[in-house]
């Protein structure tokens, strides 16, 4: 191979992943807003987690992350981006952005397991732990929001935080199975292009 070629492929190969960071990125905002205006409790029902999982299971652990962070730097610079066509700074003491920042690690933990475990089992169990991180992170980050800064409900409790996620877990859960069968379909796919 000659060095030329090398440098046609390496370009060919960042072009293609910036291409992919910014279509995770738009992917997260449609997700944020495609049914946000559904709200339970303070969580906007959305297809965030569905999306970071894929960009995790389809782009591996480092740009499926980085793609995270830049949807995530993209909103907290003020674009409409987030649920309900929001951003900006202020984002950063909503009961919400545990969620958001949740998404980061979802996409990097997703994708290495699924290269630790390149089969149909290992992707679904990737998408189904990467669902726990996000209510994890994001509804102890709620709970933490509304008790220190934020305006509380009346009789707020932790119990009541991990209630309102109930609703959308069901949901959740299949959207996650759906994901890592979806993923482990099309990556073979995705990987073909990238060579």
């Amino acid at each position: 191979m000659t060095t030329t070629t090398t440098a046609r492929s390496t370009n060919h190969s960042r072009t293609l992943q910036l291409i992919q960071i910014a279509m995770f990125a738009a992917l997260m905002t449609i997700g944020a807003n495609i049914s946000s205006f559904l709200v339970v409790g303070g969580v906007p029902i959305t297809l965030q987690t569905f999306f970071a999982i894929l960009a995790g299971i389809l782009l591996g652990s480092r740009t499926g992350a980085t793609a995270m962070l830049v949807y995530a730097l993209i909103g907290l610079a003020g674009l409409p981006v987030f649920a309900k066509f929001s951003g900006g700074m202020d984002t950063l003491v909503s009961p919400t952005f545990g969620f958001i920042l949740s998404y980061i690690l979802v996409a990097y933990i997703v994708g290495e397991i699924v290269r630790k475990f390149p089969t149909r089992k290992g992707f679904v169990l990737a998408a189904l732990v990467g669902t726990a991180i996000n209510y994890t992170i994001g509804t102890n980050w709620m709970y933490a929001a509304y008790k220190l800064w934020f305006d509380a409900p009346a009789g707020f409790t932790y119990q009541m935080a991990w209630t309102w996620m109930l609703v959308p877990l069901p949901k959740d859960i299949i959207l996650a199975v759906f994901a890592g069968m979806f993923g482990y379909r099309l990556k073979p796919i995705i990987q073909k292009y990238k060579k």
